[in-house]
């Protein structure tokens, strides 16, 4: 994680990292003002912290209460040595917790990771450097040795050469890249969480049997994601963008919809419209795109080639992001392994939905089989001696596909985990379907598990396969469990053994969608100096329902973003169409206003934290209409996730409100113990936001412009650096 430092007033210094600032002083004995701990003091708390955690993480899982579980610290300095020092934690437990959870509480206190790293000892590297932010991939792994040469299969390249190729490029962007963790809690499966030091918002998870196969595994993740865009999606990029001369690709184009708002006729094939408009409701104004706003230009169109002629067919911006997410994004080395991996990704996902929403039970792998992959072996046996049953399933629905499938399951809980892995050779989809599973986890993780069902309905719908897309936290039918299986096990082969392995097999995978009926479009993406493509495969790859084209499209953000920016200075006429329009909006009143107008406030700030339903009761408050309100208070105090700060402040809104509507009540006779309850300042903030001095109390005034807003302006500057990056390609052929 990359910390920052600024130098404030005499001896106070600030340290910003993600959304965080933390300002540390030095006592009054040492020079400073001693307005806030020192930086040892932090260092000193931060392992008592994270010893609570662990606590508190044991019994979550375990449904013991923590009110009665104190904990403390003390270090204690040898006289001779100062920098020789023991840290004694002490844990105060109930008389009612078993021996065996104390036992427990006490274990998890030693897996605390500031005492891991402390006992570790850390090494420390003090370098000077003509610039913080252009020292790009230092925070990456030490360079391999140069003769080292390690082959995986489906990578055309050594892992060494690919790592040091996409540390290159992403350095040669400007972008810099930190490990944020590392996982590796069974033999042979790692995982690891990088992301853009200067806009953590971009970030990718890797997985692999080793370390570097992790690491190979996110870098190319990341720069998929770079190339189709993908850490920006839904995002608004900014007026500088939305009027340049182009805005995703430089060969976009823009079309504008009928007179009537009809689809234009240069967007789309007969194949597809079929597809994305069944019934012939979808419109060319459904498809305005998110990220510029800039409806006056039409529809941003991106081309992509129909595979079974070659034709260029070109696709809304809009309909991609709304309806395929990630699905068919792949980098690598060279087209054809990019292809491989981006064609495996669909099938597993495709395949997995298939499974799941029919409820289908799959065939065991057999044990002689799975002996001839012992790394596999091995990490299996790893969590089976932690307690978590694993069932190694062929999902291959007889040999048709390319996918396995890892189900582990948590007797402590009753969840299951079904983790499904694609790839022509069987060896390679088993050890992704295991390191999949285990991406980013730890074993506490695998408590928040969902438990199977019976219910067909809770299986089927539609949701339930964006979760599993998303994290793998969808639901499982019990009958997935059944030892009758819908299938005879394969032991299957899509490999080829030629000089050219990943283009046949790439061509092997086409030629499945082919026998299928399905039609196939990708484009290529080069710009960045790295080769990556995306493929879609209509009827077949989708994430969410063509519906939501109609019913939940992301660019329902249109119709509020530059008002809800501008809400400080809308007048009383404005408010009133925003707040119906809001009332209005087809989106759950608990939506984030993050996710409603595509714009990254800080998570920390009530910006950050606003739903519809809050600023509707704040539109309410600065119309005066105290009755909507109260509602809507009440509403928000009921179901409140909010912060104990505006939780406190909407409770006491809620009182002053109650006497506000009542004839035979009197603010006077209340106010003085209104404000011993709640205090001066949170009173006088609900007194101004109903006699109107103060209006959106808590929200900082912004704009289009977007001042004050910096995490997001953070994802734009990142944005911007692709933009350059393509235009200057463009610009050199």
């Amino acid at each position: 994680m990359e910390i920052k430092v600024n130098y404030l007033d005499n001896l106070r210094q600030e340290a910003k990292f993600d959304d965080f600032t933390v300002i540390a002083d030095q006592p009054i004995r040492y020079k400073g003002d001693g307005s806030a701990p020192g930086p040892f003091d932090y260092f000193l708390a931060s392992s008592a912290l994270c010893a609570a955690y662990f606590v508190k993480v044991y019994c979550a899982a375990r449904s013991i209460p923590t009110e009665n579980i104190r904990l403390s610290q003390n270090n204690i300095v040898d006289p001779e040595n100062r920098y020789k020092q023991i840290f004694k934690i002490q844990v105060e437990l109930p008389a009612d917790i078993s021996e065996k959870d104390r036992q427990g509480i006490l274990r998890s206190i030693d897996r605390c990771t500031v005492k891991k790293v402390i006992q570790t000892g850390p090494e420390f590297i003090i370098e000077e450097v003509e610039s913080i932010d252009a020292d790009a991939q230092a925070l990456l792994m030490p360079s391999p040795a140069s003769e080292s040469s390690t082959f995986i299969p489906g990578k055309d390249l050594p892992l060494e050469e690919t790592i040091a190729n996409m540390s290159g490029i992403l350095a040669n962007l400007g972008m810099k890249i930190e490990i944020a963790s590392w996982r590796n809690i069974v033999p042979n499966v790692w995982s690891l969480h990088i992301r853009d030091a200067q806009s953590p918002m971009c970030f990718t998870n890797g997985k692999g049997s080793t370390k570097e196969s992790a690491l190979a595994s996110a870098l190319g993740e990341f720069i998929e994601r770079l190339n189709c865009n993908f850490f920006y999606n839904d995002q608004f990029w900014g007026e500088d963008i939305a009027n340049a001369e182009f805005v995703h690709y430089p060969d976009e184009k823009w079309f504008q919809p009928g007179p009537n708002g009809e689809l234009p006729a240069e967007i789309l094939d007969g194949y597809t419209r079929e597809i994305y408009d069944p019934e012939n409701e979808l419109l060319g104004t459904h498809l305005y795109d998110t990220n510029s706003g800039n409806t006056a230009r039409g529809i941003c169109s991106l081309p992509f080639i129909r595979h079974s002629d070659g034709e260029t067919v070109y696709f809304p911006s809009n309909l991609i992001e709304n309806l395929y997410l990630s699905n068919g994004m792949s980098a690598g080395n060279t087209l054809a392994e990019a292809q491989v991996q981006c064609l495996s990704e669909i099938f597993e996902r495709a395949v997995k939905r298939e499974i799941l929403e029919g409820e289908i039970a799959l065939p065991d792998v057999p044990a002689d089989v799975l002996a001839k992959y012992p790394g596999i072996v091995e990490g299996i046996k790893g969590l089976e001696e932690q307690g978590f049953p694993v069932l190694v399933k062929d999902a291959s629905l007889g040999g048709q596909f390319p996918v396995m499938c890892v189900t582990l399951m948590n007797p402590r809980t009753g969840g299951v985990f079904a983790s499904f892995g694609a790839h022509p050779k069987l060896e390679v989809a088993l050890e992704r379907s295991l390191t999949e599973l285990l991406q980013g986890r730890s074993f506490e993780g695998l408590n928040d598990l969902p438990k199977p069902t019976f219910s067909s309905n809770a299986v089927t719908e539609p949701n339930n396969f964006v979760e599993h897309f998303i994290d793998s936290s969808g639901l499982v039918s019990w009958k997935f469990f059944s030892a009758k299986s819908d299938y005879d096990f394969v032991e299957w082969d899509f490999t080829s053994q030629g000089e050219n392995a990943n283009a046949e097999e790439a061509q092997a995978m086409f030629d499945i969608l082919e026998e299928m009926g399905k039609e196939v479009y990708m484009a290529v993406y080069q710009h960045l100096g790295a080769t990556a493509c995306r493929i879609l495969v209509p009827d077949y790859s989708e994430i969410y329902l063509v519906e939501d084209l109609i019913l939940d499209n992301t660019n329902k953000a249109l119709a509020f973003r530059e008002d809800i920016l501008n809400i400080h200075r809308l007048d009383e006429e404005q408010l009133e169409m925003l707040v119906e329009r809001l009332e209005d909006v087809e989106a759950d009143d608990y939506t984030d206003i993050v996710t409603l107008i595509g714009i990254e406030f800080d998570d920390n700030t009530v910006w950050g934290q606003l739903t519809i339903l809050e600023l509707k009761l704040l539109i309410y408050l600065a119309l005066q209409e105290f009755e909507e309100a109260k509602e809507l208070v009440e509403t928000f105090l009921q179901y409140n996730t909010n912060t104990v700060e505006r939780g406190l402040f909407y409770q006491c809104l809620n009182v002053v409100l109650e006497v506000e509507l009542d004839d035979d009540l009197d603010l006077n006779d209340y106010e003085i113990n209104f404000r011993r309850m709640f205090g001066d300042e949170r009173m006088d903030a609900v007194i101004g936001s109903m006699d109107g001095s103060i209006r959106f109390y808590g929200l900082t005034e912004t704009s289009m412009k977007l001042e004050g807003l910096d995490r997001h302006l953070r994802l734009i500057d990142s944005y911007k650096k692709l933009h350059a990056a393509r235009a200057k390609a463009v610009a050199l052929n």
